[in-house]
């Protein structure tokens, strides 16, 4: 296949991943917690076994459809279970351990290659590996509690409210564009910093690469530092302060002062990035109310994926008529409109009253 083929694989599994993220709150009106991760990790694993051993592209295809769908459905429902059960500390180690899987992925690929082994092995490997947590999901699927947390289980848990009650809350659309933002901006530093620093500043491509790769440390970093503290500070003027200093490291790496300020604030979009979007996923429950958690997450898990697409090729068009230095500008611009969007929010959750609507 030509190398353009990658963007449709692509479109596929991003589509499948928006679906099942976006549904599902809906799914978990009716399948519970522990029984969809099961399904869903089982998915994403038959779809990466599938890469490994079809040699159709048409199938292929189906297959990163699948994968996306079982992706998608694991991130809303783990986010959404730990936005009710699990503190802002672990909730932000939730997601440190999602860059660490994003370290081990290309690790192992390579491994596979400089053995001499034939690529598809890399995926039977992680398939494989998916499919014992499928399993493990499915023998502790009765272990999952929904609802309220444990020190209030004498509560009655809250029924969950119908999708489009959920999309009728201003609250839910201005979490969903924060997060679109964020998204947006945090794949975009990634994909498009090699380019400008290779293509527009004549760092070396092995140079550039550590520099990307210290982005995706700090953000790692970040969040493993912040799962330490986050208990001890307030999550909403925490995260005002960590989006300025964002928009700070976004200026320094625009405006290059020098290549060492220019990296360090590459390194600051990491490290400032890293709280922001578990954070406003723990908020969430709070801003919204418990009946309509499950789905404002789902919507915002969906909304963070769209937003890395959306941003990231709105750059590229920007790039082809402003040249590669629009790069850091359109950083910036994006860093100043999460900070914008995150303000309204914040004012929005403490003004909108929080009902717990009962389907009807």
């Amino acid at each position: 296949m030509p190398l353009g083929a990658l963007g449709l694989l692509a479109s596929f599994a991003t589509a499948g991943y928006l679906t099942a993220s976006f549904l599902s709150g809906r799914i978990l009106r009716v399948l519970p917690i522990g029984s969809m991760l099961a399904l869903s990790t089982l998915a994403a694993a038959l779809a990466l076994l599938g890469f490994a051993l079809t040699s159709y592209w048409p199938v292929l295809l189906a297959f990163s459809f699948i994968a996306g769908l079982g992706g998608g459905a694991i991130d809303a429902g783990l986010n959404a279970y730990g936005a009710v059960h699990f503190s802002a500390r672990t909730l932000n180690w939730l997601h440190a351990s999602w860059g660490l899987g994003t370290t081990m992925g290309p690790l192992i690929v390579t491994g596979v290659l400089t053995s001499g082994n034939v690529w598809r092995w890399s995926y039977v490997i992680v398939g494989g590996t998916q499919l014992l947590l499928a399993l493990t999901f499915f023998f502790t699927r009765q272990r999952w509690v929904d609802g309220v947390k444990a020190s209030e289980a004498h509560t009655p848990p809250v029924p969950a409210a119908r999708t489009r009650d959920t999309l009728r809350r201003p609250v839910v659309w201005l979490g969903m564009l924060t997060c679109f933002l964020y998204g947006g901006v945090e794949v975009a530093t990634a994909q498009w910093s090699y380019s400008l620093l290779t293509l527009g500043r004549a760092v070396p491509e092995t140079t550039a690469g550590l520099y990307v790769s210290l982005y995706w440390g700090s953000l790692m970093a970040g969040r493993i530092l912040f799962g330490v503290v986050a208990h001890r500070v307030s999550l909403v003027s925490t995260l005002r302060w960590c989006l300025i200093a964002s928009v700070a490291g976004a200026v320094l790496f625009w405006l290059e002062p020098t290549q060492w300020l220019s990296t360090a604030g590459l390194m600051m979009l990491g490290l400032f990035f890293a709280p922001i979007f578990a954070s406003l996923i723990s908020l969430t429950p709070m801003r919204v109310g418990a009946a309509h958690a499950n789905s404002a997450i789902g919507f915002q898990i969906a909304a963070g994926g769209l937003g890395g697409a959306a941003l990231t090729a709105l750059i590229g068009v920007i790039t082809r008529w402003a040249g590669l230095e629009a790069i850091g500008f359109s950083i910036v611009i994006a860093a100043v409109l999460l900070l914008a969007v995150y303000e309204g929010l914040t004012r929005a959750g403490r003004q909108e009253p929080v009902l717990e609507t009962v389907p009807g």
